[in-house]
């Protein structure tokens, strides 16, 4: 990954437990650097900018407005994304790496954890979508279910009414799932559930706590 936003110097990762945090559609990682501050204090958070240019802006792979995808697109995301994390474990021995999605970047966190279950402690997804694929699907239900927090607006309009069906569906098969409803946020986030998020994570990833002080 080329470009990487960190909520921390380098001298002070080691050994601290990972928050990956990845944007959405059109955007960049600025978007989720944003919410380092909302996050635990004991994480070390890393968003980095997705590959693929949207007129000046990220995403992981194109998408129209079905989400329809290419799947080698979005294998090939996933792999650079597993491959980065695998040198950056093994650099920084963090003790733990969670993942956390917004909107296209919920569908890139349940790939990941769709492809290394048991790479991650815990995953978020905001206002997204897990993608619904016959290869991914066929050696699932997973055998180890992570803590997954689900936060979305139910009026929201950008995620169609087939996608949040099937993302329902495979979430209550395929994580612990615990779910977060808030009215008129829309596409975006919301200061109670950035509150709600970081509850979730601190209680489902240890050393993510750091007392404030």
């Amino acid at each position: 990954m080329e470009t990487v936003a960190w909520s921390c110097p380098e001298n002070e990762r080691a050994g601290r437990p990972l928050l990956l945090m990845l944007h959405g559609y059109g955007s960049d990682e600025t978007r989720m650097s944003a919410l380092f501050k909302d996050m635990p204090r004991g994480f070390v958070c890393a968003a980095p900018r997705a590959p693929v240019d949207i007129s000046g802006d990220f995403g992981w792979f194109l998408l129209d407005y079905f989400l329809a995808n290419d799947f080698a697109e979005v294998v090939a995301a996933a792999t650079t994304v597993l491959a980065w994390l695998d040198t950056t474990m093994a650099k920084h021995q963090f003790s733990s790496v969670s993942v956390l999605g917004f909107s296209q970047g919920m569908a890139m966190a349940t790939t990941l954890i769709r492809l290394r279950p048991e790479m991650f402690a815990a995953g978020v997804g905001l206002s997204g979508f897990a993608l619904q694929n016959n290869l991914l699907g066929a050696l699932e239900p997973l055998d180890r279910k992570i803590p997954f927090y689900w936060a979305r607006d139910t009026a929201d309009l950008v995620i169609n009414p087939d996608a949040i069906e099937f993302t329902a569906d495979w979430l209550a098969a395929n994580t612990d799932l615990q779910q977060g409803r808030y009215e008129g946020m829309g596409h975006n986030f919301s200061p109670g559930e950035m509150t709600d998020v970081a509850s979730f994570l601190t209680a489902n990833v240890p050393g993510s706590f750091v007392p404030r002080g």
